[in-house]
């Protein structure tokens, strides 16, 4: 498994909150790329920092690893292995799922770190 590739993008993203019951702002919809979960407690929204909405609280900070895909639903494993070479590494993350894939969030002051364990663990990097 950890011969997986994972590209590093270039925004920095800010991980918003929201209660259940607000609204999704609209420069949400018109990022080029942004995350969005609604639970029965409360809305998260992930977007590229420099994009400013209202919300109940806000972390800044985060970079991401996106592992290349598509990743087949049969896999197993994938960001149980990333996250234990990430923790063993005292490296907390935001994990998100999609479709077709996995990104890792990381704080910005981790990215190297994080970069160094995961070669170290036989992960391409780009």
């Amino acid at each position: 498994m950890s011969n997986l590739t994972l590209r590093r993008l270039t925004e920095t993203f800010a991980i918003h909150s929201l209660q259940r019951e607000s609204a999704i702002p609209d420069a949400v919809f018109n990022a080029p790329i942004f995350f969005l979960a609604k639970t029965y407690d409360e809305i998260s929204i992930v977007l590229p920092e420099h994009i400013e909405i209202d919300s109940e609280e806000a972390e800044l900070g985060w970079q991401a690893f996106e592992v290349v895909g598509p990743l087949d639903f049969s896999l197993t494993g994938i960001m149980s292995n990333i996250s234990t070479v990430l923790a063993n590494e005292k490296i907390s993350i935001f994990a998100i799922s999609t479709f077709d894939t996995d990104y890792v969030l990381v704080k910005s002051d981790k990215i190297a770190a994080a970069t160094n364990a995961l070669i170290k663990h036989n992960y391409q990097v780009i």
